[in-house]
């Protein structure tokens, strides 16, 4: 049996040399290639070509672990991409799933788990640690509970095609008022722009 090949992503050597260790124990795992920044992960992927890649989100300037994964996804949508940080908040979770992940571990998982993980990724099973798929289940039920009630509020208003200063009269703040809580809306919700929160908040409608 062929072993699952495997490039591992994050910006510090001590996390790849521990993981490199821990993965070589298991006989049917091979670690190929290794990667400190988005836009190295996409090159060596494309040069070798495994079948699993271990992301870190945050790897300092440049392009983060979610661009890379929408990259990898676009070029190879078989390759299998594994989130493996220290980030779980709903954002970040929700922003990996969005962007192709197949799996998101946190660094304190468990050897078993990131065994498993790896080896569901190329059967096409999705392996969350459990604090992540306890959090993202309660998000998908309850989508508004990573926004405060007033930016739940904005955030379906936004909807309405309104400005900020309509905004304001809506709500009785001031415009500076709603322009920080649509930076926290943004920002919770892993989007940039204000075209980006509205599609957002359509589909949060649709799940509904």
């Amino acid at each position: 049996m062929t072993p699952i090949s495997v490039l591992l992503v994050d910006d510090h050597t001590v996390v790849r040399s521990g993981l490199k260790a821990l993965l070589g124990t298991q006989p049917d795992i091979v670690v190929v290639g290794e990667a400190a920044s988005g836009g190295d992960a996409l090159a060596v992927a494309e040069e070798l070509t495994p079948d699993v890649v271990l992301m870190d989100l945050a790897m300092g300037p440049g392009m983060d672990g979610i661009e890379a994964i929408k990259r990898l996804r676009q070029r190879n949508g078989r390759q299998a991409v594994i989130v493996f940080t220290t980030y779980d908040s709903d954002a970040d979770i929700v922003r990996a799933v969005d962007a192709g992940a197949m799996g998101y571990l946190l660094k304190d998982a468990a050897p078993e788990e990131i065994f498993a993980a790896v080896r569901g990724a190329v059967q096409g099973k999705s392996v969350m640690s459990a604090p992540v798929a306890s959090r993202l289940f309660q998000q998908l039920r309850n989508p508004d509970e990573v926004l405060t009630p007033r930016e739940a509020e904005l955030l379906s208003l936004l909807t309405q095609g309104l400005s900020n200063r309509e905004l304001g009269k809506q709500l009785f703040i001031s415009e500076a008022t709603v322009k920080t809580h649509l930076a926290h809306i943004y920002a919770k919700l892993g989007v940039e722009t204000r075209a980006a929160a509205i599609a957002t908040a359509i589909r949060r409608e649709g799940m509904r």
